[in-house]
């Protein structure tokens, strides 16, 4: 639930003025306009219809999904089983300026009760006459649900990107740091797990084969609309969602043909004759540790990957 919110005849400024970022009512309107488009957009299969309710990682990974399926299916799918949302806990923050963020813990219907897993949905917008939209959503256990810190009066806390985190590492290096592990598999950053030494073991087996070689280029997300979000911890750490891009190419040995998926060809450009190069957005939510603590490696604890783009040569 959300904490009182100031009520009477006084006009606050949201770019100047410390302000929870969302209203008491505001919230689950937010939520709710977002399933009923999300729900329509994937009866439709209209990815033009998540422009309203998406941006950032989400937004890029499920266009390209709905993209994708339209081609596929350009009669729609009406059957499609509408997504439910209950049981929501709103995270919202006190925030000066612009963007806001504010997040929602809910169950979903696509997990099965006993699972105990929640979805964590991140809404931002960047000014009072924009829409809410959601730009991250990472599915977490319940035990991994981290405690948040609170102030006084009940409000999350936000976490500056820079030095000012207090952080093993500021959010807004997160991106470069996994990009470049990625790519070098080196360095102390980010504790082992699937997402990292394991997604990198993967890689290596890929990188020469008999029948193929791959070629992998993993870069920081740089755009406004891919910032990372955090909320401090009780320990002292946050909870970081960030955007990393990725890309890869496969170039197959003489005499054989890629065989992109079905929803890979129904984005590919050009013929896959001889090579496949998918472009790949990962989203994550991550532990990060306070600067102090005894260990400072940032632990995945979700993250999701689809391609948007495919090229054939």
């Amino acid at each position: 639930m959300l904490a009182p919110t100031l009520t009477g005849c006084v006009t606050v400024h949201g770019e100047r003025e410390n302000i929870p970022s969302v209203d008491k009512a505001e919230a689950p309107a937010a939520l709710k306009r977002f399933l009923d488009t999300y729900n329509k957009a994937y009866r439709e299969l209209d990815p033009a219809l998540l422009d309203q309710v998406e941006t950032g990682p989400l937004h890029a990974l499920n266009t390209a999904d709905l993209t994708a399926q339209h081609k596929l299916r350009p009669e729609g799918n009406p059957g499609f089983p509408a997504l439910e949302l209950t049981d929501a806990r709103y995270l919202v923050p006190k925030q000066v300026g612009w963007p806001k963020f504010f997040v929602a813990d809910t169950r979903s219907n696509r997990e099965a009760v006993q699972t105990g897993t929640r979805w964590l949905l991140v809404f931002t917008r960047d000014g009072a006459g924009q829409p809410w939209r959601v730009a991250y959503l990472s599915i977490l256990s319940r035990d991994e649900v981290p405690r948040f810190a609170t102030d006084e009066d009940g409000w999350a806390r936000a976490v500056p990107a820079g030095a000012a985190s207090r952080l093993a590492v500021g959010p807004g290096g997160l991106s470069k740091a996994y990009a470049d592990y990625l790519m070098t598999g080196k360095g102390k950053t980010f504790a082992d797990g699937g997402p990292t030494s394991g997604l990198w073991a993967e890689r290596k087996k890929e990188r020469n084969t008999p029948r193929y070689w791959t070629q992998y280029i993993d870069t920081p997300a740089a755009e406004a609309r891919y910032a990372p979000v955090a909320l401090r911890l009780e320990d002292g750490g946050a909870l970081v969602f960030f955007t990393a891009h990725h890309r890869q190419k496969q170039t197959m040995a003489k005499g054989l043909r890629p065989h992109p998926t079905p929803n890979e060809k129904a984005l590919m450009t050009g013929e896959a004759k001889k090579a496949l190069t998918l472009t790949r957005v990962s989203e994550a939510a991550v532990r990060v540790p306070a600067e102090d603590a005894a260990d400072r490696r940032v632990v995945f604890l979700n993250r999701l990957e689809g391609v948007t783009a495919a090229k054939g040569e």
